[in-house]
């Protein structure tokens, strides 16, 4: 019989109607109850870490989520954590970071209407989420609306349909249907010992490039950041005439600033070694992030300079693929 853990942090699936809106405030217990128990093969038990939209969620945040696990590790089986749609992705990613070579599932999931209304689909989702946790496939991912994704590489797509998560430059994990769990990927067992780093520095800015933006823009981001993630054109192009970007990402890299460069394109990456607008990068320090998500390479470069403010082992880190977050 496998013993599970159920941890609450609110979100849309927690939330009830109140003055302002939809607001988090049904706790881990009586979430817990609007979903029939689906075998007798498991036991859950249930702790509310907090009670947040998941827009209020925060890097520190996933520590406590994080510290959680880690100190629950050696009681149960798998775990499973409910949590607001919107900043799931950035979450799951950071507790893939944080949560290594986990043996045993972490599960993360929600739902875009809350659980005490009648068409939600909340229940469907904390099912699958069990159902997979009692798999006992060991890691961190994301279980939404029937599909089962890659901790790193879930993408939040839309705002109101079931269907709001994807997988992104990676398959499916698996499908969840009435019949039972079919597997789109072979596991292989994890060997290496369970790792958990929660260091984070949260100095890190994410921006997104567009025609017009004024150059000033770094200057300012220089003694704010430590790193900064920029969202360039295409395969990784930097403009270079007339509002001249390049000049100063190279000079914010000569100044110690982490650099990674990613594309606004969601599918297939960046490769910056194709056109001039990209080459003419500094390549020596700055970072590639290939075909990462953007909600990846936020969290893991927090992760990142919470190890190490060496540009040149920042890098190292950053692209060395952790968890499938990079395919090469």
């Amino acid at each position: 019989m496998k013993k599970l853990l159920l941890l609450t942090t609110g979100g849309t699936i927690a939330s009830v109607e109140g003055e302002n809106g939809l607001a988090p405030a049904v706790k881990a217990d009586e979430l817990l109850s609007y979903v029939s128990q689906l075998d007798n093969d498991y036991t859950m038990e249930t702790q509310s870490l907090m009670n947040l939209d998941s827009t209020n969620m925060q890097p520190e945040y996933w520590v406590k989520i994080a510290k959680a696990v880690e100190e629950n590790y050696e009681a149960y089986d798998g775990f499973v954590i409910t949590h607001g749609t919107d900043t799931m992705a950035y979450t799951s990613a950071a507790l893939s970071y944080m949560l290594q070579h986990a043996t045993k599932p972490i599960v993360i999931t929600g739902s875009q209407i809350p659980i005490t209304f009648k068409k939600t689909d909340a229940k469907k989702n904390i099912t699958d989420a069990i159902r997979f946790a009692c798999e006992g496939v060991g890691g961190v991912y994301v279980v939404f609306d029937g599909r089962v994704i890659q901790g790193t590489r879930a993408i939040k797509l839309r705002t109101k349909s079931y269907d709001a998560f994807e997988s992104i430059n990676y398959p499916y994990i698996a499908f969840i249907n009435e019949d039972g769990i079919e597997y789109n990927k072979q596991m292989t067992p994890e060997r290496e010992p369970f790792a958990v780093d929660t260091s984070l520095c949260t100095d890190v800015c994410l921006l997104k490039l567009h025609p017009g933006l004024k150059p000033e823009m770094l200057d300012a981001l220089k003694s704010m950041y430590k790193g900064i993630v920029i969202e360039s054109y295409g395969s990784g192009g930097i403009p270079f005439e007339e509002r001249d970007l390049l000049t100063k990402i190279n000079e914010l890299i000569e100044s110690g600033i982490v650099v990674v460069i990613t594309t606004q394109c969601l599918e297939e990456g960046e490769d910056m070694s194709i056109y001039e607008v990209g080459r003419r990068v500094n390549q020596d320090l700055i970072i590639r992030s290939r075909n990462m998500n953007t909600e990846a390479i936020v969290p893991k470069l927090m992760w990142a300079l919470g190890k190490s403010s060496d540009l040149v082992e920042v890098k190292k880190i950053m692209e060395t693929p952790i968890a499938d977050d990079v395919v090469l």
